[in-house]
């Protein structure tokens, strides 16, 4: 089974190789994903994200969702020192860094819990796998039509951080300036969510952030700094 769909912003596709599929297994990841956009976009005026970020909830009205999301975006400021930040001054409250890939390993639970367990499911390029072995291709960062790698990863998240599709996006936010202290930053991790999280804010980090990342545990880390070096761990699971 196959399906691609607009949601977030960017395209998510969702590939299923089991044999038997529920009907009904797709709906409820895109169904989900949906939700979530409405739920935490900062884009959205209505949404509790925004609401909240203006003041307008108080702390006991929050969602169990939205308190699991703020708590992992302060686990990873406390973790960088401030260079990753939710709240950055002038931007607001803006948890997208941290949404995204706890999201869509939400919606890769789904697909386990309906008992699916061959499947990819890539948001935007951040990839949740399972029943692999699956090849995730990482993109060269300075040649849109090559790669600079190809992983094969059986279980889990791979995410990359780059300057390539939105520019200079990711800020550090102890400095509040644009990250450029690298090209791009793919990590694999045991979920997207860790995978996702750990990519922006080691991204954020510099060039140390490669091994701040190398340090957590789980994470495997393919980095590729200005100029063209690269450095990775031991541990990638680069395709033979």
């Amino acid at each position: 089974m196959r399906r691609v769909e607009h949601v977030m912003g960017f395209p998510v596709s969702l590939r299923v190789d089991d044999p038997d599929v529920p009907a009904d297994a797709a709906d409820a990841v895109f169904a989900w994903l949906r939700q979530v956009d409405r739920r935490f976009s900062p884009f959205r005026e209505d949404s509790e994200v925004s609401r909240y970020g203006r003041g307008e909830l108080p702390g006991g009205a929050l969602s169990a969702d939205l308190a699991e999301v703020l708590a992992l975006g302060e686990e990873f400021r406390r973790a960088t020192g401030g260079a990753f930040d939710v709240r950055l001054p002038g931007r607001g409250l803006d948890p997208c860094a941290v949404v995204k890939g706890w999201s869509v390993q939400r919606a890769a639970e789904l697909l386990t819990g309906a008992g699916l367990r061959r499947f990819c499911l890539n948001a935007g390029g951040d990839v949740a796998v399972s029943g692999g072995p699956w090849r995730v291709g990482v993109r060269h960062p300075g040649h849109a039509d090559r790669l600079c790698a190809v992983l094969e990863v059986s279980h889990g998240g791979v995410a990359t951080s780059a300057r390539y599709e939105r520019g200079d996006h990711i800020l550090d936010g102890r400095t509040g300036r644009p990250a450029t202290g690298l090209d791009s930053l793919t990590v694999v991790a045991p979920t997207l969510t860790e995978a996702d999280a750990v990519a922006t804010a080691a991204f954020a980090l510099g060039e140390e952030g490669v091994a701040w990342a190398a340090a957590r545990e789980g994470c495997e880390v393919f980095a590729v700094l200005p100029g063209g070096r690269v450095l990775r761990t031991p541990g990638l699971p680069v395709a033979a």
